[in-house]
């Protein structure tokens, strides 16, 4: 996505204009503007040219935003520039506005004295009042340039309504000042008195001034909505301190390069990302995950871009330089989803496109109206400049812009990155939740979780027997073991004529010993094993542990269990998701019995296992038959399912691939996050929808009142000056609403409201089930091999696969060809027995 810096939009009818004249040029597929941040994202193949001048011939000012490098994007982009011009303008504005007053008010309201030569001089009066008007008029000109530009465009403004009500008071305070001075001239006192209170000069200079006090408390909160980008802006180191020939050299850090060596003493702000070649120390990353506890770092760790190294000396090389370092992945990441829009907006989108012609109109009809009952002009006028001064497109316009904003700003103080308004919106709108298994649910590394010695062997001598024959292999299992044994100081023998035999085990031979390693069907042909181990490795089983057999010669020595152990806080995660009325689901390749078993111990609701990698975007989209789907993972074999889903969340952004795929990204690589992440969205949904709300009623129940449809029932009129205070004051309270989100807490559920779950229970609630006998299945990776083949066939929603009883449990959909199971069967490799 390319961005653009937008220049003279004012409200939502501006933005609405701008959108549509650079949709309309060839080659654009996509654009969004943000009247918030004056930006504009578009995707596409046209030319820079093209947009820029789509958008001046709209009326407006247009510059591609400049490239950002080594995480130094300028701040420039995001400084608060309006408040202090606001500021100047208000202050001069005020001086002429409190003259003005006091000569149109003050004495006749207050008796306050007036300078002896306007006493009784009604003439010098009016013609003071033009005079401060005027000057009131020309320092806040550039509504009447915006304005009356937006007019000769064809895409009138929120400015074009300040312009035509402050314009059409003066006029009319003009001629009615030349009318004063044609009844002066004839003596008529009385008509004179009456002209006096028909001036409305104080109304538009009045009106001006307090549109210009909203604007200035709207910039200023606007500029608020951009601490979060701005403080990750700041976070960017200035130097790094190269090492050359020997040497350290403090340089720029535009100046690092890839595979340079760079050196970070206790206390610096790490430069750019890299990898610990020399030293140990603690790395405070909260900047980038807002995980407050520092992580140690050794030699082949990675440190990123500034993170605080808190203790030892580190010299790292460096890996990824200017935009490719996280934390410019960040800041890029934060930028688009505010230079996107939310689903949500369109409403207020199409509203604002037509919102100032239609106020126009029903300003026009509100004086002829008024005038036809019989008013007089003075009193039309009035009301229909009350209603071009009330009515606030800037409300809609800014509605939902600035809830995305704070919510993005907060979730990525919080390590939650949103990449999209979209998936900001879209995420808390989950019914079905499905979780990876190894790396999310799962520490992803399984562990030696328990040891069964048989009878004549000790511990020690289970897990030497183990230890020499794992350390020749290159099985995950076999990493557990090792790394038990390292913990326990086990050394093995080097053993000859070792063999790995593919979905059994290992042998090898020490002086004429031999060993052997593996499953249940390989050992027990070897040796032995008695009811009570057997039993106890049934129950490993259900316990979701993979139980590794181990034999010398003809005896059994004894079973090693490994698992993937659950990570501390799944379990609580998952509770969180479900207490708000989530669906959870697990995915795993796992076969049945483990996977069942996992699932209960964390606790979620469906277990779907035997499914490969390639074959989870399938499981997916039958997901999606339940409701919107969010998928978790880890964002590298899960990339394609997290694409199918409808929000695709990334456990850690280590990897490129995970930034890629997915739409929102999980710093601290907590599944507790993922509840944060649904309950943040929420929270952000329900704060546009309070905003749209306050944008819509206000205008809905403000433009009658200023065009006084009230008066007969209730006799309630408005002055003009009490709508322009009125309308400078909505888009305030708006941005305002929208900063209370930098108070939510993301991991408070107390407050959760369990919203109603439609996903149904099952996905092939109404599939037949047909369970397939077949033989030659010995484990997990021939259960996914069989499972893959069937659920290629046209007529099978989901395969069920399991070595040990030797069966294929299918959900069928539509009529089975039972030919056809037969030959993916025995296309895979295996014997098909029929059907049971």
């Amino acid at each position: 996505m390319k961005q653009y810096n937008v220049t003279g939009m004012s409200c939502a009818a501006c933005s609405a204009r701008v959108e549509k004249a650079v949709s309309s040029v060839e080659g654009v597929s996509s654009c969004s503007v943000s009247l918030l941040t004056n930006s504009m994202g578009v995707e596409g193949t046209a030319s820079d040219t093209a947009i820029i001048e789509a958008v001046k011939n709209a009326g407006y000012g247009a510059s591609l935003k400049g490239a950002k490098t080594a995480a130094k994007t300028s701040d420039d982009e995001l400084k608060d520039t309006e408040t202090p011009a606001m500021k100047r303008r208000l202050a001069a504005s005020l001086i002429f506005l409190i003259v003005l007053m006091y000569i149109s008010m003050g004495h006749m309201m207050f008796g306050a004295p007036l300078p002896a030569f306007m006493e009784g001089n009604h003439i010098m009066m009016g013609l003071a009042q033009l005079l401060l008007a005027a000057i009131v008029m020309v320092i806040n000109q550039k509504f009447f340039i915006n304005g009356f530009k937006g007019i000769i465009h064809r895409s009138p403004n929120m400015d074009t309504l300040v312009a035509l009500g402050s314009g059409a008071s003066f006029i009319y305070s003009t001629c009615v000042l030349f009318a004063m001075t044609d009844a002066q001239l004839k003596g008529n006192n009385d008509a004179l008195m009456v002209y006096m209170h028909d001036l409305y000069f104080e109304s538009a200079a009045m009106i001006l001034t307090l549109i210009t006090v909203g604007k200035m408390l709207e910039a200023k909160s606007k500029g608020k909505t951009t601490n979060a980008l701005k403080s990750l802006m700041k976070l960017s180191p200035e130097t790094a301190v190269l090492i050359r020939d020997g040497a350290e050299e403090e340089v720029p850090v535009e100046q690092v390069k890839k595979g340079d060596i760079f050196s970070v003493r206790p206390g610096a702000n790490i430069p750019v990302d890299g990898i610990v070649i020399e030293g140990e120390s603690a790395v405070n990353e909260a900047a980038l995950t807002g995980e407050s506890i520092p992580v140690d770092k050794t030699v082949g760790d990675s440190v990123s871009a500034a993170t605080i190294n808190q203790s030892g000396y580190l010299k790292c090389e460096a890996a990824r330089v200017g935009e490719d370092t996280t934390l410019s992945q960040i800041i890029k990441m934060v930028s688009d989803a505010a230079a996107t829009k939310a689903p949500i907006a369109k409403i207020a989108d199409k509203v604002s496109g037509v919102f100032v012609p239609v106020v126009i109109g029903i300003a026009l009809v509100t004086f002829a109206v008024w005038l036809i009952l019989g008013k007089n002009i003075g009193y039309s006028l009035a009301r229909a400049i009350s209603v071009l001064v009330i009515s606030c497109p800037c409300a809609l316009g800014l509605a939902t812009p600035v809830a995305i904003m704070v919510g993005n700003g907060v979730g990525a103080k919080n390590g939650l990155l949103f990449k999209t308004a979209i998936s900001l919106e879209e995420t808390g709108k989950a019914q079905v939740i499905a979780l990876d298994k190894t790396g999310t649910i799962t520490k992803g590394e399984p562990q030696v979780t328990d040891i069964i010695t048989a009878e004549g062997f000790d511990e020690k001598e289970l897990l030497s027997i183990a230890y020499s024959l794992e350390t020749k292999s290159e099985h995950p299992l076999a990493k557990a073991v090792i790394k038990y044994g390292n913990e326990k100081g086990i050394t093995g023998e080097e053993l000859s004529e070792f063999k790995a035999l593919a979905g059994n085990g290992l042998t090898g031979k020490l002086n004429d010993v031999t060993f052997r390693g593996g499953n249940f069907e390989y050992i027990s042909s070897a040796a032995a094993i008695d009811d009570k181990l057997q039993s106890a490795a049934r129950e490993l089983s259900e316990q979701g542990k993979t139980p590794l057999y181990f034999s010398k010669d003809d005896k059994l020595a004894g079973i090693i269990a490994v698992s993937d152990v659950i990570k501390e806080e799944s379990t609580e995660a998952i509770r969180e998701l479900q207490n708000m009325g989530i669906h959870v689901v697990m995915l795993t390749g796992d076969n049945e019995r483990t996977a069942n078993a996992i699932g209960k111990q964390a606790g979620v609701d469906e277990v779907i296992a035997g499914v490969l990698p390639d074959g989870k975007e399938s499981v997916i989209r039958k997901l999606k038959k339940k409701g919107k789907v969010v998928m978790v993972g880890d964002g590298i074999n899960d990339a394609p399912a997290l694409t199918a889903a409808d929000t695709g969340i990334a456990i850690g952004a280590g990897a490129d691939v995970a930034i890629d795929a997915a739409d929102v990204v999980l710093m601290k690589s907590s599944l507790r996050d993922v509840p944060a992440a649904v309950r943040l969205s929420r929270a952000t949904l329900r704060n546009i929808h309070q905003n749209l709300f306050w944008a819509f009623i206000y205008n809905i129940i403000g433009i009658p009142l200023a065009a006084g449809a009230y008066y007969k029932l209730f006799g309630w009129q408005m002055n003009p000056m009490f709508g322009a205070a009125a309308m400078s004051l909505s888009s305030f309270f708006v941005v305002t609403n929208a900063l209370r989100l930098n108070f939510f807490k993301l991991h408070d559920s107390s407050h959760d409201k369990k919203r109603k779950n439609t996903a149904e229970k099952n996905v092939n609630e109404t599939a037949d089930i047909v369970t397939v006998k077949i033989k030659g299945m010995m484990c997990g990776h021939c259960e996914a091999r069989v499972k893959k083949a069937l659920e290629e066939l046209p007529f099978v929603d989901e395969a069920v696969t399991s070595h040990e009883h030797g069966t294929a449990v299918l959900s069928i959909s539509k009529e089975m060809d039972e030919k056809a199971v037969k030959k993916a069967i025995t296309d895979a490799g295996y014997k098909y027995q029929g059907i049971k």
